[in-house]
């Protein structure tokens, strides 16, 4: 699944869930070396699992950041 991002410096977030596992986790954009992290440390977690731990994570004086970004992005495949 593809999710356009907002108010982040990446552009775009690239998934894959099986199983309500997350198998791959991609950014397009932002800041590389904590893009990558945070796909590193979410592959093999649970959706429920990885949106509890980073929904409303912010960015300095950002209302978001790319891990909340990411949480969204993951609650919008939750509901479809």
């Amino acid at each position: 699944m593809n999710y356009k991002t907002s108010g982040v410096c990446s552009r775009e977030i690239q998934f894959e869930i099986e199983d309500d596992i997350i198998k791959s986790v991609d950014f397009v954009g932002g800041c590389s070396g904590n893009t990558q992290g945070i796909s590193k440390l979410v592959e093999g977690m649970s959706v429920d699992e990885v949106i509890k731990r980073l929904e409303g994570v912010k960015c300095g004086f950002r209302p978001t950041s790319c891990p909340d970004q990411l949480a969204q992005a993951l609650k919008a495949y939750s509901q479809k």
